[in-house]
């Protein structure tokens, strides 16, 4: 078996690879570097994860009518929601994983499985798994969902980073369709930055990962909603 691993284009990112935490991808078995590992050792190179909600949390929790949790159930309902999340989407190519100290998740959506190039129409084989984060999402209502876009380098950068926001909305809206809160969801798309590569060992094959869009869940509670009505 090959070994592949995704990395940053960036010289930082490179010297994390060789002690980073790997996952495996479903579909091919292979070996890959945690990108949120990766991202946490480059020092705020993939801020978009280890940064704020999508245009601060305020506002947000409380147009979204979110209840919050107590701080105790908080921590039990984060395990058992990426438990679930990564049993369930398992052989869809989805990666699950955890952003900090059960700071958020993140579920991200396999690169040219989702969405065709130049395309944000959403792969129809891929409605069953969405339907799967969709339901974990309702049963799981309190948290914010933050939803980005990627493109690969095909095209111009205008042209990239409207198609980003159009695939990130893309997935918001058919989230919603499926009973997910609108309120709850904000967008965002990065073009092609972020570039990520995956290295086969062995071949000489820089394989480009960026036609994808990441999901992040942010755990709110009772604290969280408490604050931001005190602040509205």
């Amino acid at each position: 078996m090959k070994t592949s691993r995704i990395l940053l284009s960036s010289t930082a990112a490179l010297a994390m690879l060789g002690t980073s935490a790997c996952v495996t991808d479903p579909n091919t078995g292979e070996q890959k570097a945690s990108r949120t590992v990766i991202g946490a050792g480059v020092g705020g190179t993939l801020g978009y994860l280890l940064g704020g909600i999508v245009g601060g949390d305020t506002a947000r929790i409380i147009g979204a009518g979110i209840g919050g949790s107590a701080g105790a159930v908080v921590g039990k309902q984060f395990d058992d929601q990426i438990k679930e999340l990564d049993e369930q989407t398992a052989g869809s190519g989805v990666d699950v994983e955890e952003i900090g100290d059960q700071n958020a998740i993140l579920v991200r959506l396999p690169d040219g499985v989702t969405f065709a190039s130049g395309s944000a129409d959403i792969n129809p084989g891929f409605y069953e798994t969405l339907n799967t984060v969709a339901d974990s999402m309702i049963k799981y209502p309190n948290s914010l969902i933050d939803v980005y876009g990627f493109t690969d380098t095909t095209g111009s950068d205008a042209l990239n980073q409207r198609l980003s926001e159009q695939r990130a909305e893309a997935v918001a809206n058919y989230l919603a369709s499926r009973g997910v809160a609108r309120a709850r969801m904000a967008t965002q798309g990065f073009g092609e930055q972020y570039d990520y590569l995956r290295v086969k060992t062995g071949d000489n094959i820089n394989e480009p990962l960026n036609r994808r869009v990441e999901i992040k869940i942010t755990p709110i509670s009772q604290e969280d909603v408490e604050a931001a009505r005190a602040g509205n």
